[in-house]
């Protein structure tokens, strides 16, 4: 088995994956406030979709390796660093230092839920 395609791997790329759709659905519509509020809805459930085409398997294909807290816990952390680099590259907004903190001691969370 390829090493991308193993059950400690793929789970981790897909869930990357899916959470660049989930933050476009959540939070890309911010570009477009001019928009009627019903069809940013009706967008973000769109791209939402292909969002749970990754995220329910990568969990399925991850429970083998992983228990469900740390694929649960691998999942925020991957939504912070997605969301933090969406913020800046997308929105146009820097990550401010108390925000960066914020977001380190929750990896630090992560770390503690990873020990055996």
């Amino acid at each position: 088995m390829p090493a991308l395609a193993s059950p400690a791997v793929l789970p981790i790329l897909m869930l990357l994956a899916s959470n660049v759709f989930m933050t476009f659905a959540w939070y890309g519509h911010l570009r477009f406030k001019e928009h009627a509020l019903w069809l940013v809805v009706l967008a973000s459930w769109g791209i939402a979709f292909f969002e749970y085409w990754l995220a329910v398997p990568a969990n399925r294909i991850g429970s083998a390796f992983y228990s469900p807290a740390e694929l649960k816990t691998m999942q925020e952390v991957i939504t912070l660093i997605v969301f933090a680099a969406f913020t800046a590259l997308y929105l146009k907004e820097p990550m401010s230092l108390k925000q960066l903190l914020g977001f380190g001691f929750i990896a630090l969370g992560a770390w503690f839920v990873f020990q055996r």
